[in-house]
Formats: C-alpha cells, sequence, structure tokens
C-alpha cells in the first residue's frame, strides 16, 4: 500500500502521527528555548530546498510526479541537484524534523525513521531502478558523483 502512496501524503500522514503522539505522550516532551528558532531555521531551509528543486523541474520541463518516474524527459544535475539525487525528499525529511522539534516531544524521532526507511527503501528505489533504465550511463555516473540523501 505504501509503494503506491505518494510522498507528500506520506509527509502528511506522518506529520500527523507526530502530533496525535505528541498529545497522548505528554511526558516525553522535551522544553527548551531553542526549540522555535531551530524548528524555523529548519523550515526555512527545507522550504529553500523544495522551491529550488521544483524551480530545476519547471526550468527542465520534465515530470516531477514521484509515482511516474519513467516520464521523465530530462535528468536534473544541477543546482540542488549537485548536492543530492533527491533533493525533494531531503527538504521533506527536514520539513518533518523541523516539526518534531517543534513538538518538541522524544518519541517523534521514530517518525522520522519511519519516513527515512520507507522513502529510501520503496520510493527512491522504485525511482532509481526507472532513471536507470530511462537515462543508462549517464544516470550511473550522476549516481556515482551525488549521494542519494547528502
Amino acid at each position: 500500500m505504501i509503494r503506491y502512496m505518494p510522498p507528500p501524503l506520506i509527509v502528511v500522514l506522518l506529520g500527523a502521527g507526530m502530533w496525535l503522539t505528541d498529545r497522548a505522550i505528554v511526558t516525553a516532551r522535551i522544553e527548551s528555548a531553542w526549540r522555535t528558532p531551530f524548528a524555523i531555521a529548519l523550515a526555512v531551509v527545507s522550504l529553500s530546498v523544495l522551491i529550488a528543486a521544483v524551480a530545476a523541474f519547471i526550468v527542465a520541463r520534465t515530470s516531477i510526479n514521484p509515482m511516474r518516474p519513467a516520464r521523465a524527459s530530462q535528468l536534473i544535475t544541477s543546482g540542488v541537484f549537485k548536492l543530492t539525487r533527491n533533493p525533494i525528499y531531503v527538504a521533506d525529511l527536514l520539513l518533518l524534523t523541523a516539526w518534531a522539534v517543534w513538538l518538541g516531544n522524544i518519541c517523534n524521532l521514530l517518525f522520522l525513521f519511519v519516513f527515512f526507511t520507507l522513502i529510501q527503501h520503496v520510493q527512491m528505489a522504485a525511482e532509481e531502478r526507472a532513471l536507470s533504465q530511462l537515462f543508462g550511463e549517464r544516470y550511473r555516473a550522476y549516481c556515482s558523483t551525488v549521494r542519494r540523501w547528502l
């Protein structure tokens, strides 16, 4: 079921799970003055990476749909794609991390691990297979020089 779930929906569902966990397990909250500014900083970085990645897809005029990677018409290797092969997933993870920090509940670290594991082993694996078939050696060369995450 998860393999057919769009990654943005996974982010929303995990974010909701984090909120529910925070409400249910109040004894796991960590109070600190740095939480809010750190959460805001993470969210700003996340949204900056997300905007840069989406802009790259628009400029390249290629599919951004993670559920249909075979529809990609261009291999993007510039901009934020020089730092990571998956800047949108990095942005998603940063956004969930910002949410976890904002909520301040240590239990929410589990949700970050769940996101990382699902995206890495289900979504990225499928995308990498499709892109390898589409772009062949060019994609494999890109993979050898740019990391999957960071």
